[in-house]
């Protein structure tokens, strides 16, 4: 899929188009050497990693507050997202947790390149501590159950977390009914018929 083909499927703004352009050529650049993402979905990136995250934002309706992306590894779907909220949702705050150094660095160096508000934390999850989201965001992270063990801790009393999940998603969330409570809405993929983004809230333990 290019540039012009997301155009048709999720529309954006020309300077946000320059931007999304912007941080592809960033991730073309700096890929070899540190693997932000597998070489092979580069020549999908616009489908695998943009609108794939777009479709996330797109699932919500939240419009101010801080908004929480764990293991944000190259970008996606948190940088994607405040690239998007900087125009459409401006009053969203971006915190993007990458335990990786030299991933955090392309990130920090990407958010400052692309004039994007976002603020990136070098650590693991489970060290940090909670961060009071309003929102929270992991993509291909962790089984369900581990997720939720970090939206317990990351998450505001009444925040939310929206996670794409694959194949598996069934399973995980019947793995996770074994230790947690929680509503959830599934809604399908636009870039994989076989996945599903969850958009789970009023997570307690069982």
């Amino acid at each position: 899929m290019s540039a012009e083909q997301f155009l048709e499927r999720r529309s954006v703004s020309r300077e946000t188009l320059e931007r999304l352009t912007a941080f592809s050529a960033l991730l073309d650049r700096w890929n070899p050497a540190i693997n932000l993402v597998s070489a092979a979905t580069l020549k999908q990136v616009w489908t695998r990693h943009f609108l794939d995250s777009a479709q996330i934002l797109d699932l919500t309706n939240i419009r101010s507050g801080l908004w929480a992306d764990l293991g944000s590894g190259g970008g996606f779907p948190g940088l994607v997202l405040a690239i998007l909220a900087a125009e459409e949702r401006p009053d969203l705050h971006f915190t993007l947790v990458e335990s990786d150094q030299r991933k955090a660095a392309f990130l920090t160096t990407a958010a400052r390149s692309l004039a994007v508000s976002a603020r990136v934390l070098s650590d693991r999850i489970e060290h940090l501590p909670g961060l009071g989201a309003n929102m929270l965001s992991a993509r291909a992270l962790a089984p369900l159950d581990t997720l939720l063990d970090y939206a317990d801790l990351h998450l505001a009393p009444a925040g939310r977390a929206v996670f794409p999940k694959g194949a598996r998603y069934r399973q995980e969330i019947e793995q996770a009914l074994e230790k947690w409570r929680f509503s959830y809405e599934m809604h399908a993929s636009l870039t994989d018929p076989d996945a599903v983004i969850l958009t789970v809230g009023e997570i307690s333990r069982a």
